[in-house]
């Protein structure tokens, strides 16, 4: 076998198309492009969304609601979750950077306690938001609460 002699295996090579190159090769004229319109030039290329000029599902659909451009995102933990992440991690001060340690939140997460369930530890919290119940629950045990 020498180079000069390769060739592809029959039948993996086809003959391409030669559109609009006369009538005699049965695609020429329209080059199998139809008659007229935008899809028949050259450049062509629809727009995202576009429906063939029915009206578009994005602006069939009613629009509702907004979303605030304010709104701050909070790890949520109530009390009786308090008391049990207490008993499993041991913790006395209930913190951003120690539940952070913990693997219980993300580093820029920020943090609010509400008022849900009983508290028996006592434990300081220092926390980005807390519900006035919270508050309440937690200086009646004992504990103290710190806003960051």
């Amino acid at each position: 076998m020498n180079l000069h002699t390769l060739q592809p295996a029959q039948g993996a090579v086809h003959k391409s198309k030669r559109l609009g190159r006369g009538e005699a090769s049965g695609k020429g004229g329209t080059a199998t492009k139809g008659n007229k319109g935008g899809q028949s030039r050259a450049g062509y290329s629809s727009k995202r969304g576009h429906e063939g000029g029915q009206m578009p599902i994005q602006r069939r659909m009613p629009k509702r609601g907004f979303k605030s451009l304010n709104r701050v995102e909070y790890q949520v933990f109530n009390i009786g979750q308090l008391d049990q992440l207490v008993e499993k991690f041991s913790l006395t001060d209930f913190s951003v950077e120690s539940l952070y340690m913990n693997g219980l939140i993300n580093k820029t997460a920020k943090v609010k306690i509400l008022g849900h369930g009983e508290l028996k530890a006592k434990v300081t919290a220092k926390v980005n938001a807390i519900s006035e119940k919270a508050k309440q629950l937690i200086e009646s045990a004992g504990g103290t609460v710190e806003l960051i």
